[in-house]
C-alpha cells in the first residue's frame, strides 16, 4: 500500500479506491465543519427564530449543487438528493444552535 492518494482514473486496486475515498470523506467532513460554522453564525446573526427556515434560500442552494454537479457531468438528481440532506440537517443544526443560544 503506498502512502501516495492516487486519482480515481489511477486506480487499479480495491486497496488504491479504498484509501481515496478515505482521504476524500476526511477532506469532506472538513468542509462540512466549516459549513456548519457557517450555520452557528447564521444562529448567531438571525434577529427571530422564524428567519432560520428560508424556502427560498434552501431551494437556491439545492439548484446550483445541481447545476455545478452537471458542469462536471455528475448526476444532478443524486447530488440534489444528497444536497436536501444536507441543508436540512444544516437547518436542523441552526434551530439547535438558535435555541440554545436564546435560553
Amino acid at each position: 500500500m503506498t502512502d501516495t492518494i492516487l486519482m480515481p482514473d489511477e486506480c487499479t486496486t480495491m486497496s488504491e479506491v479504498r484509501a481515496g475515498v478515505d482521504a476524500t470523506d476526511q477532506e469532506l467532513v472538513a468542509l462540512l465543519e466549516r459549513r456548519f460554522g457557517f450555520m452557528r453564525a447564521a444562529a448567531r446573526i438571525k434577529p427571530s427564530r422564524e428567519t432560520v427556515r428560508d424556502e427560498a434560500r434552501k431551494a437556491a442552494v439545492i439548484q446550483a449543487a445541481g447545476e455545478a454537479a452537471e458542469a462536471r457531468s455528475m448526476p444532478r438528481d443524486r447530488i440534489e438528493a444528497i444536497w436536501e440532506l444536507l441543508v436540512e440537517n444544516s437547518i436542523a443544526y441552526e434551530f439547535e444552535i438558535w435555541d440554545a443560544t436564546r435560553n
